[in-house]
């Protein structure tokens, strides 16, 4: 559904809308706006459908109204994204923000395999400062996790979505939350035992700790390529571990884990908030106080080409791995991904500025073309189209998501002497995407099949026809930690015979989206178009 089949967009808003939707949910989407009468600054505007907000997420026009205010009573700072304006009429509320050019830090990162110390540090360094500020404020986030980290077009933090946000501290006095909130990888155990929930009046809890502890498994994920656990419950036989061997777990993700991080880890995840590290405690810590070339004193970026370069060569698709194998801590377990919520513990039962598993219908596509949704379809399996190679090879020359399938990947020369920042190597646009010379007819049933094998329920729909140039597939799933994963994988032709098929993501976290990428990439290697060499 086009947004203006819910309700055209307000037209007497203070500023030019001069974009298409850059970022979407279940019922919110993003546009790049200017001042009425100039063409600078761009900056974002978020839309929230206030029916759908409160019908499909529960999110009240007073809720809406606190996300503003407390994102405002904030401030500026050089990690958060700042807030400019907000407005509303009788269907919509929008909030005019700060734009993050440069994408998502964790579309950059592998999944699996993180990224090396030094650029952990500097990402760490820069969310550390930014929550130390919120506090400062009195304002807790509640929802640090990697969707909500963005980056500017210069490579650094930004931390965004202030819709679980709480006023903990005002004029002196302090107050716990009750909430029961955030994302199940990413939550304080606490949070779990101490909120309201099934009737229950909870003791509360300090959200403030809570950032703290969110802060360690982001740091361990930057580490890692991965979370410690699902959960923190004892359901998770990874947390369970951890619990009982006092943090000092056999499980193969820690021994990885440089060794100097570990007593930081340790402090920052310690079960118990009254003896867990505070953030000067980290502030303290000889692993946050290290030397780091690409820190400068000021806590900006230092030599952003060369950090770009090494964030950028490290993402790759191996063809040798097994996409349906299940890896341990891999995140995504095939059979379990079509999970519906239902069959959940009510303990993951967590509220979100976004629903957490909208049915069909709910999906808005805000800008997308009409496109066909299209499924596994009975037609046999072709050969490629008859394309002239050379062709092909010259249209993806400087395409940057081509690199990720070489053996050995690299920044293109030409890319690597014009750069003049961060995002001129690392594009802000999602490198889940590939190519192929295959046909319409042919890549559908194969996308669709590779989906169905690895557990991801496909609509039942009719598929494309002859004259057709895109199709759209929608994805509404769970990873394997039982999260949403929501998005759409659209098939596009981008030029005569050249098919590019992008993994957009609409919810989820975006190291499990690049694994879910990854694997169906694997599963159709016959049509991904490979570079030469």
């Amino acid at each position: 559904m086009h947004h203006s089949q819910l309700a055209p967009l307000p037209n007497d808003l203070p500023f030019r809308i001069v974009s298409k939707t850059i970022g979407q949910g279940a019922y919110a989407c993003i546009k790049k706006a200017c001042p009425s009468h100039t063409d600078n600054p761009v900056f974002a505007v978020k839309f929230i459908h206030k029916e759908y907000a409160a019908r499909h997420g529960k999110i009240s026009s007073r809720q809406l109204q606190m996300e503003a205010t407390v994102h405002k009573h904030i401030g500026d700072h050089n990690n958060i994204i700042s807030f400019f304006q907000t407005g509303e009429d009788g269907v919509w509320r929008w909030i005019a923000m700060e734009l993050a050019e440069g994408g998502d830090l964790f579309d950059k990162i592998e999944a699996d395999e993180g990224v090396g110390e030094d650029i952990a540090h500097v990402y760490f360094s820069q969310l550390v400062s930014a929550v130390g500020y919120m506090h400062s404020k009195g304002v807790g986030h509640r929802d640090i996790k990697p969707e909500n980290m963005l980056l500017t077009a210069d490579g650094n933090l930004k931390i965004a979505d202030f819709g679980l946000a709480t006023l903990f501290e005002y004029k002196g006095v302090t107050k716990l939350s009750t909430t029961f909130c955030g994302s199940p990888p990413y939550i304080a155990p606490e949070v779990i035992t101490c909120s309201n929930k099934n009737n229950m009046k909870g003791l509360g809890y300090r959200p403030d700790l809570v950032d703290i502890w969110s802060c360690g498994i982001v740091l361990f994920v930057l580490l890692a390529g991965n979370t410690p656990w699902d959960s923190p419950t004892e359901n998770s036989y990874e947390f369970h571990e951890y619990v009982a061997t006092n943090a000092r777990t056999t499980d193969e993700l820690w021994q990885q884990l440089p060794v100097a991080t570990l007593s930081l880890l340790r402090g920052m995840l310690n079960i118990d908030p009254a003896s867990r590290f505070s953030l000067e405690d980290v502030r303290r810590h000889p692993w946050y106080t290290r030397q780091n070339r690409f820190l400068s004193p000021d806590g900006r970026l230092r030599d952003p080409i060369n950090m770009a370069t090494t964030m950028f060569e490290s993402l790759h698709i191996d063809f040798s791995q097994d996409p349906l194998a299940r890896r341990a801590n891999s995140g995504v377990e095939p059979c379990r991904m079509d999970m519906d919520i239902g069959d959940l513990d009510t303990d993951f039962r967590i509220s979100s500025t976004q629903p957490e598993m909208p049915s069909g219908h709910m999906l808005v596509d805000w800008d997308t073309p009409h496109l066909t949704d299209v499924f596994s379809s009975t037609q046999p399996m072709g050969q490629p189209l008859s394309v002239d190679n050379s062709y092909v090879a010259d249209t993806l020359e400087d395409e940057p998501s081509m690199s990720q399938f070489s053996p050995h990947p690299s920044v293109p020369l030409s890319r690597t002497q014009k750069a003049q920042q961060f995002r001129d190597i690392v594009p802000s646009r999602p490198l889940t995407r590939f190519y192929s010379i295959w046909e319409l007819k042919i890549l559908v049933p194969l996308i669709c099949e590779a989906l169905h094998r690895l557990g991801v329920p496909v609509p039942s729909v009719p598929a494309v026809s002859a004259s057709d140039a895109s199709a759209m597939i929608r994805i509404v799933t769970r990873d394997g930690r039982m999260c949403t994963l929501q998005g759409k994988v659209i098939i596009e032709c981008v030029s005569e015979g050249l098919f590019e098929i992008e993994f957009m993501k609409v919810k989820g976290d975006p190291l499990e989206w690049r694994r879910f990428f990854k694997r169906v990439a694997v599963l159709c290697i016959d049509a991904v178009y490979m570079p030469e060499g």
